[in-house]
């Protein structure tokens, strides 16, 4: 992708923002470079995640960034939130170079906390058993996106970390491994020392999860 393509999204990310107002923030991230700490070039209305030009990766960007880019595809109109717990409907573009790798994303996202605030009351009057899925947490940068992951890998043993067994340890770091989590730099330490293991310890887990999922 060329400066100027960038330059353009920009523009575009500016004229949405305009157009829907102070609730819709576009953002442009930069999968070009290896420093993805820093993966905003341009956002409008950063307010509403609290995300500025140069802040990291959310979930998207890292799942781009570990997925195969033929099974790449755009999302759209669905469910985040913002760590302050706001409710945001989003929508990730990957923009392509020749080779159909994904090289930026173009993002939109909608605060809608009023409007499903006004929701719920309806839906108290429409309720159904149906399940409904968690938004995704929008992640200022990858030490918090870090921070997040590894509650989720808690979340999915159900167990707290003084009562798992090797098993449930190793359920946890296939789920971090396959998330991405150790593409961020000095991850592996910090998830050593949550975990209550050491390095080795963690490689062996790594390599025994990968051992059971090619099983």
């Amino acid at each position: 992708m060329e400066t100027n393509e960038l330059k353009f999204c920009a523009q575009l990310a500016k004229g949405i923002a305009q157009q829907f107002g102070t609730n819709c923030e576009v953002v442009v991230h930069d999968l070009r470079s290896r420093e993805m700490e820093n993966s905003i070039v341009a956002i409008e209305n950063g307010h509403v995640t609290g995300r500025h030009m140069g802040d990291g990766p959310s979930h998207v960007v890292w799942e781009a960034l570990k997925a195969d880019p033929a099974k790449l595809e755009d999302r759209l109109a669905y469910l985040t939130k913002t760590e302050d717990g706001k409710i945001l409907k989003s929508s990730t573009i990957f923009l392509r170079d020749e080779e159909g790798k994904p090289e930026a994303i173009f993002a939109i996202n909608y605060d809608i906390t009023m409007m499903k605030a006004v929701e719920g009351v309806l839906h108290s009057f429409t309720m159904t058993k149906e399940p409904t899925r968690e938004p995704e947490t929008i992640t200022n940068n990858v030490t918090d996106l870090l921070e997040d992951l590894i509650r989720q890998a808690v979340k999915i043993v159900d167990k707290p970390v003084s009562l798992m067994t090797k098993e449930d340890k190793v359920r946890a770091i296939r789920f971090l491994s396959e998330s991405g989590a150790f593409l961020i730099t000095k991850s592996g330490q910090r998830v050593c020392n949550y975990f209550g293991i050491s390095k080795y310890t963690l490689y062996s887990y790594i390599d025994e999860a990968k051992s059971e999922k090619e099983g």
